[in-house]
């Protein structure tokens, strides 16, 4: 019998949401509700993009201060090239990692909040819960939409980051530099449309949670 990837897809999500949700139990069961969880891994997320943030402008420093090379040991200045690429790329890894795990236990919890609602006797509770859970999707939007806009600024960092360790890494003289200087202004623009990206969703977390706490 033949299966489709996209049979196994299914299954593989199906296995998933079977894992997460034994998982989220478990916490339950020892005190920690879901809601509890991703305001802690909105946190996470957080502190993860303020991290990236601070790497990307030290790469970018360090791609300045190459481009200024006047004679010495190229390959040192690769080295150290490379060292902030790898760490960028380590970065923008930790940074999509962190978005996965926010929107797994959203979904949890926002699944379980809205069978929760269905159980209700009371009209005015159920009424409150409805616009509580209203409220915190609206927000809970606004934050998943800045941290992925975010995310999407960090690859074309990296695109010309990696072109140019590669070139250099290949050609360890006045060329490379050349090249170096030639890409700088459309780094520094990048560089600075995903730090102010990151700005706005570090400033959407910290909303995000503050409503959270609130409630």
């Amino acid at each position: 019998m033949k299966y489709s990837v996209r049979f196994f897809a299914v299954i593989f999500t199906i296995f998933l949401t079977a894992c997460s949700t034994m998982y989220y139990s478990g916490l339950e069961k020892i005190g920690i509700p879901k809601r509890d969880v991703l305001v802690y891994r909105v946190e996470k997320a957080r502190d993860t993009q303020e991290e990236t943030r601070e790497q990307f402008k030290s790469a970018l420093e360090q791609f300045s201060a190459a481009t200024n090379f006047k004679g010495g040991d190229l390959e040192g200045i690769y080295k150290k090239l490379n060292g902030e690429y790898e760490a960028s790329v380590n970065k923008a890894k930790e940074v999509r990692s962190r978005i996965e795990d926010i929107e797994s236990v959203s979904a949890a919890l926002f699944r379980e909040w809205e069978q929760e609602i269905t159980q209700y006797s009371n009209p005015a509770l159920k009424r409150s819960s409805q616009d509580r859970l209203t409220e915190t999707r609206s927000y809970y939007k606004q934050l998943i939409a800045a941290m992925k806009n975010a995310e999407s600024r960090i690859q074309p960092v990296l695109t010309v980051f990696n072109d140019q360790v590669m070139y250099l890494k290949h050609n360890l003289n006045a060329r490379a530099i050349a090249s170096l200087k030639g890409e700088l202004k459309t780094l520094q623009s990048n560089v600075s449309t995903l730090v102010a990206a990151m700005e706005k969703s570090i400033n959407e977390a910290n909303t995000f949670i503050s409503n959270m706490e609130k409630n």
